[in-house]
């Protein structure tokens, strides 16, 4: 299924659409506020064996990031934040970040083994927004690689996307042109914050 939302004009209709599909299990293709990724709802285990296959390896082995919401939502899957940390998080999210944080033991049920850390994203795209808020939990998400370019490690065109993709995952959604960017990945595991990872976020600590 490929599915035209407008960022800007956001129809619920659609949106629904997209979460009935994450409630049945299945993986969808969609934007965010840099590269477009791939992910399933993170309560559904069945999707996310799915997503951990169709990425090539097994679930105690997959190294997902989680899509909130809000902050509020992201207290679920991360121990207690600092003061510091939980600051630098509420002043740059939304926005185009990877946070690595202590995680919950709830995160290991989920992945079926012993996860000590967790990536999260509160996105600035209304599309992504409007699915996890519809949804009710986050998503488990991968960035979408594009192996066969030998310029850009990224798809940018979402019509090149449903070329690809379009008999592996049940929705993929057009949400204008992605960034040939990822998100800036901060690790908070270690006491001071520390970018390893830089790309379109900036961030001063």
């Amino acid at each position: 299924m490929f599915i035209e939302i407008n960022p800007d004009n956001i129809d619920k209709r659609l949106i629904q659409q997209v979460v009935d599909e994450l409630r049945k299990g299945e993986i969808i293709i969609f934007p965010t506020d840099t590269v477009y990724a791939v992910g399933c709802d993170v309560k559904n285990k069945k999707a996310l064996a799915e997503l951990a296959k169709w990425k090539g390896v097994k679930i105690n082995k997959a190294n997902f990031s989680v899509i909130c919401n809000d902050l509020s939502q992201v207290s679920g899957y991360v121990k207690q934040l600092d003061r510091t940390i939980f600051r630098l998080m509420k002043n740059h999210l939304p926005g185009p970040f990877t946070f690595i944080l202590d995680a919950t033991n709830e995160v290991s049920k989920l992945f079926d083994a012993s996860k000590k850390e967790i990536g999260i994203r509160i996105p600035d795209n209304k599309i992504v927004t409007a699915i996890v808020e519809q949804l009710g939990n986050p998503l488990a998400v991968t960035s979408l690689h594009d192996n066969e370019d030998e310029i850009t490690d990224y798809f940018v065109d979402p019509a090149a996307i449903y070329e690809r993709y379009d008999d592996e995952v049940a929705v993929i959604i057009d949400g204008g042109l992605g960034h040939l960017e990822a998100s800036t990945i901060v690790d908070c595991t270690g006491g001071a914050p520390e970018i390893v990872r830089q790309g379109i976020g900036e961030i001063e600590f």
